[in-house]
């Protein structure tokens, strides 16, 4: 399963030297729903992607083009966005309430916790970018 890949078709809406930017349409599974314009729970939006990539020259504003990752690294980012900061709340919370802090205590405690979370993630941001690698192709023309 780690070894399948997440594609997004995407246009380049601009193009610096090292880097493509491509803004791709996120759309929710009900999407593709008969009647996800009746029931109002569809939604779409436009995520803008900055991708460094060695052939920047190749590509030109306009041009639509596949964004790539590993569905593997999708979880592992559903993990360090979700999952950890959720169980550490929870441990934060059931721990100290365990041991008689007032609510107060535990509130302040817990959003400490938070915020050292988004710290830490803050320091790490350069590391943990690495494991995130977009790949771009062209589409080829139609």
């Amino acid at each position: 399963m780690k070894n399948e890949i997440a594609t997004h078709e995407g246009r380049v809406t601009a193009v610096k030297e090292g880097r493509v930017t491509v803004q791709i349409r996120s759309v929710s599974a009900c999407a593709s729903c008969q009647a996800h314009e009746k029931c109002g729970f569809a939604d779409a939006k436009d995520k803008t992607l900055d991708i460094p990539t060695a052939d920047w020259k190749c590509y030109t504003e306009g041009q639509t083009v596949s964004v790539r990752i590993s569905q593997g690294r999708g979880l592992l980012a559903v993990w360090i966005a979700y999952i950890l900061p959720a169980l550490l709340l929870l441990g934060v919370i059931i721990g100290l309430s365990l041991a008689g802090l007032s609510e107060p205590a535990v509130i302040g405690s817990t959003f400490g916790m938070l915020a050292l979370y988004v710290l830490a993630l803050y320091i790490l941001r350069h590391r943990i970018n690495t494991k995130f690698t977009l790949q771009i192709t062209p589409n080829p023309k139609h």
